[in-house]
């Protein structure tokens, strides 16, 4: 089998997905160097697109396993933002339905922030529920990171326009009602977790950048409150905001020595 043109070629290998398909191994004997140049692309694509089905299905376990328990609305639970010294806590709960399927899916800190937004507009769409909570920089400094962190996982757990039945919580223990597991690296094995750890990151990401408006000097949008080099000179040279955390170092030792 010889086709006339590369371009039919290609467009005959956009519709095909196996590689045992007649028009493979036909093609496989076509001696044509663009041919071959197809084929080998091809192919590539195909292996990367089955690693990521493997992949999504191997982070489908936990899940797999609770629904064949007889639970059906898993929440998957994690957090973003506990190690920055400005900006909040941010937490998602994230119940997809047993058919969600978005091969590529993981922790969020692993992703692009291109693929990032991708997967939060899936989520939103798909998902059947997503409850996020937001525990802000004094409330840190009253209670403890740990503790806010907690108290955020409870307040996207009572965000969920759907009760949960069962709970996948990223490294952490809450007193619920709920049944629940919690998972040490979670958002790298379970997709519920992954779900929620991007839901969380992508709304936190955007409420630095909005802080970015109103406080550039400290470069929010690109350090996202983390004790970058540029931040740390701006607190130095512009002090302290609201937005900043007094119980972390250095900053605590700044209001200190005040």
């Amino acid at each position: 089998m010889k086709l006339a043109t590369m371009k039919e070629i290609k467009e005959a290998l956009e519709a095909i997905n196996e590689k045992n398909d007649p028009f493979i191994l036909e093609l496989q004997k076509d001696e044509r160097k663009g041919a071959q140049k197809l084929l080998k692309a091809w192919l590539k694509r195909i292996d990367k697109e089955q690693r990521l089905h493997d992949h999504f299905v191997t982070m489908n376990h936990y899940e797999k396993e609770i629904r064949n328990q007889g639970y059906t609305y898993i929440a998957g639970i994690d957090e973003v933002g506990r190690g920055p010294l400005a900006g909040p806590v941010v937490t998602a709960a994230v119940i997809l339905p047993e058919d969600f399927y978005l091969p590529g899916i993981d922790d969020s800190k692993k992703l692009s922030e291109k693929k990032r937004e991708l997967f939060y507009e899936v989520i939103q769409q798909e998902a059947i529920a997503i409850g996020v909570g937001i525990i802000q920089p004094a409330e840190i400094d009253r209670i403890n990171i740990y503790q806010a962190t907690k108290k955020g996982m409870l307040e996207a757990v009572q965000e969920l326009s759907q009760t949960p039945d069962y709970l996948l919580i990223d490294a952490m223990k809450l007193a619920t009602p709920y049944p629940s597991q919690s998972l040490i690296k979670g958002d790298s094995k379970s997709v519920s977790i992954a779900a929620a750890s991007i839901i969380a990151k992508v709304t936190r990401d955007r409420m630095m950048k909005e802080l970015h408006q109103e406080y550039p000097d400290y470069h929010f949008a690109s350090n996202v409150g983390y004790g970058t080099q540029e931040h740390l000179v701006a607190l130095k040279e512009c002090g302290i905001t609201i937005h900043h955390r007094k119980s972390f170092s250095p900053i605590k030792e700044m209001v200190e020595n005040r």
